[in-house]
């Protein structure tokens, strides 16, 4: 059937390669598909004698090539399935690194099945990454994401946790018995809920954890309120106990905490271990590991887990020969490719597979005449509310842009979308220049749309677009009373210290970029002349506040146009701080880019512009778009390619 038409000239098209076709599972690599053929060949009966006799296992292995790829530690376990005892499982676990280099040494030559092991290189890859073939159900929504040709290597997105848990916790988690984890300090101060997210393992607190917590307690950072908040959680929970129980361990879940299942251990006496010699004994750190040490040698079938979020130490501890790990139950994500970009691109055949019972109406919703279209089919679950769907067909048919408005099961609600490329759409002078763009003016300009997030590089428009459309509504539609902006004031290299004036006057070095835009929104009205300019340019001055992150605790804004400008260094906690200040009639806008956080201890995956991208997705009153292409220069894009 034909596609729908738009009533207007269409936005800039992007090369196919920014987003390829969405997928409805993530593919696996060919190093992967020959691991698990590698397993499948491996007979059950043949695998459970493997520690006693590997030499028949031999020939069931076709490659030798495959042993370095994969450790098969996963794979492997499917093979007991048959059996009914976890010694059978560890059996088979631990004998697989053996039977593998046992096969690599007895096979001279290589199998054809070798030729499967290089991964192709991204100039060789198709044009679109296919699914797996073989799927036992329909992947949830929040599991789909387009996948590019041009993405990561696949070997990126293999089992996030192999490459974040030490070998000792993979162990423990293979045989099913519960883990005792050794928090640093530093994991406690950035997380003070952190005793309750372990689940059914235990949590051994060292004294000098408890030392240090007391020398970070004074001050009013955010550090030390975590201190207090850590040590008013383990006076409730040592409360109303007596000496044996501490001995024996406190239950977590005693301050109602239902999904921590595990016990609290503090250090009850003088734990002694040799440490390598030129060690300082009196460091902190050092004296942790000596504890971490001496726990091994207490209790030598227990898996014991050292947790900080200071690198250093990590290093320091598996040089030793102690597991270490970060903590990672902040983590929004591992895998940032993974984010929620807030676009899909329908496959090619959408309308011929969802188009059967097709029905098709128009509203006028703010002024605006808009096509809605009703379609059912396979495709519609992976999709979200509020999420842009595209296609671009090859044929020269005209592409279509939508807006997903109302999902139920396998029945969506599209919605065709403003063309704010064409000048007569122009937001204060603004028109988009690409497809993302369009996608972004969509929900800044949408009233039902009270939450917004950016993501971007430098250059793509994110300030610009924010800007224009908040003086849009502040003073043309008068839909808002002000524009309020706001930052984290991290400098990018030393403090110049100090900065004299008021609130508005300390901050105005921060908002240079508000400035810039500011300057180029203004240089649009040409109508009125010097004079002209210099009156609008006071007005818009005194309709935009500039307000400092510190003083935000307590307030609540009403009919206010909100942007939080380089929200990658804000962490969840400050974040929700500042999306809870919203009152009646306030939008909020959080603009940054992942890849430029300057907050230490935060990452692209514990960031709070991630959490809230991941957490606001498929709300009907937010929206997300990441912008893909800059748009500043041909300077400034060349500069971000090569550089």
């Amino acid at each position: 059937m034909p596609l729908p038409k738009l009533p207007s000239k269409p936005a800039t098209i992007l090369p196919a390669k920014d987003y390829p076709q969405a997928t409805a599972q993530r593919p696996v690599s060919a190093i992967a598909a020959a691991a698990a053929a590698v397993v499948e060949d491996v007979p059950v009966a043949v695998a459970a004698r493997a520690p006693k006799k590997a030499a028949p296992v031999v020939k069931a292995v076709p490659t030798p090539k495959v042993a370095p790829v994969a450790p098969v530690a996963a794979p492997v376990a499917k093979a007991p399935a048959k059996t009914t005892k976890s010694k059978a499982v560890a059996a088979v676990l631990k004998a697989a690194p053996a039977v593998l280099k046992a096969a690599a040494e007895a096979v001279p030559t290589p199998a054809p099945v070798a030729k499967l092991a290089p991964v192709p290189t991204p100039a060789a890859a198709p044009a679109v990454a296919k699914p797996v073939a073989k799927t036992k159900s329909a992947p949830s929504r929040s599991k789909v994401t387009p996948i590019t040709a041009e993405a990561p290597h696949p070997t990126k997105h293999k089992a996030n946790e192999s490459g974040i848990k030490s070998s000792t916790s993979r162990n423990a988690d293979q045989a099913g018995t519960t883990k005792l984890f050794v928090l640093d300090t530093n994991v406690l101060m950035h997380d003070p809920s952190s005793l309750f997210r372990f689940e059914e393992h235990d949590v051994y607190l060292p004294m000098m954890t408890l030392e240090e917590l007391d020398n970070h307690k004074k001050g009013m950072t955010e550090v030390a309120r975590n201190a207090r908040q850590v040590s008013r959680t383990l006076d409730a929970l040592v409360s109303n106990t007596d000496d044996d129980a501490i001995e024996n361990g406190i239950e977590l879940s005693k301050l109602g905490n239902k999904d921590a299942k595990g016990r609290l251990y503090f250090q009850t006496r003088m734990q002694t271990a040799d440490l390598p010699l030129g060690l300082p004994v009196g460091k902190a750190d050092n004296q942790i590991l000596a504890v971490v040490r001496s726990l091994e040698a207490d209790q030598p079938g227990r898996a014991i887990v050292l947790v900080s979020k200071d690198i250093n130490m990590r290093i320091k501890a598996r040089a030793l020969g102690l597991p270490a790990e970060d903590y990672f139950n902040d983590h929004v994500m591992e895998d940032t490719d993974l984010l929620y970009s807030g676009i899909v691109q329908l496959p090619d055949d959408f309308w011929n597979k969802h188009g059967k019972d097709l029905e098709s109406w128009q509203e006028n919703k703010s002024g605006q005449s808009a096509t809605f279209y009703r379609v059912t089919g396979p495709f519609i679950p992976s999709l979200l509310v509020n999420q842009f769907v595209f296609l671009e067909p090859k044929n020269g048919e005209a592409p279509f842009y939508g807006q997903v408005k109302q999902l139920n099961g396998k029945t969506a609600v599209l919605q065709t979308l403003r063309d704010f490329s064409h000048n007569k759409n122009n937001v204060w002078g603004v028109t988009a220049r690409n497809r993302e763009q369009n996608f972004a003016l969509n929900l800044l300009m949408n009233p039902e749309c009270d939450f917004v997030t950016l993501l971007g590089q430098a250059g793509t428009g994110k300030t610009l677009l924010a800007l224009a459309a908040g003086l849009a509504q502040v003073l043309e539609t008068k839909l808002y009373n002000e524009i309020i902006v706001t930052r984290v004031t991290v400098p990018v290299g030393e403090d110049i210290g100090f900065l004299p004036g008021t609130e508005e006057e300390k901050m105005s070095p921060w908002m240079g970029a508000f400035d810039d835009n500011l300057e180029v929104l203004n240089k649009s009205d040409s109508d009125g002349g010097e004079w002209g300019r210099a009156a609008t340019q006071d007005l818009i001055r005194s309709r935009i506040k500039i307000k400092s992150l510190n003083f935000m605790r307590g307030r609540t804004f009403v009919n206010k146009f909100l942007i939080i400008d380089e929200a990658q260094n804000l962490t969840p906690k400050q974040m929700k701080t500042l999306v809870t200040r919203a009152g009646p009639g306030t939008k909020i806008l959080c603009l940054g880019n992942i890849a430029q956080i300057d907050t230490p201890y935060l990452t692209e995956g514990s960031s709070g512009l991630t959490y809230v991208v991941d957490r606001f997705k498929g709300w009907s009153h937010s929206g997300h778009v990441t912008l893909a292409r800059g748009e500043r220069s041909r300077l400034a894009d060349h500069a971000s390619e090569v550089l």
